[in-house]
């Protein structure tokens, strides 16, 4: 399995298909974040921060943003350490954000308020996976 991370949908057909309807209910997006060592804004601009200081401009505003769309960061933490498995190199963070459905995702990702503040997301982001799940009805689900 190869992994490559990125910062925007890059592959024939991902943006189409997180713009289109998606699955009935809410959806989980699991975000695999790694960060530069060292901010980059793509305007130029001269900047002391770090990759995670920049992306923590942005998830500061985000968490407001999300919830106007009926949407929630639930988890987020650190990557310590991979128990199973094998990467060339972990990620830093892994973040849980719930959405009512992929609309709902779709509508916030295109707002302008996001696109004022993803410039932090870009600039602190070396890439990312991001993953969309839905509930499994097998299990037990957790409020």
């Amino acid at each position: 399995m190869e992994v490559t991370n990125q910062i925007y949908p890059t592959e024939p057909g991902q943006m189409e298909k997180m713009m289109g309807p998606g699955p009935d209910g809410p959806i989980v997006m699991v975000n695999l974040l790694k960060f530069k060592d060292k901010a980059v804004y793509r305007d130029g601009r001269e900047t002391d921060l770090t990759g995670r200081e920049a992306y923590d401009i942005y998830s500061r505003a985000v968490i407001q943003l999300i919830q106007e769309f009926e949407g929630r960061i639930f988890f987020s933490a650190d990557v310590t350490g991979l128990a199973v498995g094998l990467v060339d190199d972990l990620w830093d963070e892994i973040a849980l954000a719930e959405y009512p459905n992929r609309a709902a995702m779709a509508a916030m990702t295109s707002s302008e308020e996001w696109r004022a503040m993803a410039v932090h997301r870009e600039a602190g982001l070396e890439g990312q996976l991001n993953i969309e799940t839905v509930y499994n009805s097998s299990v037990a689900n957790l409020p």
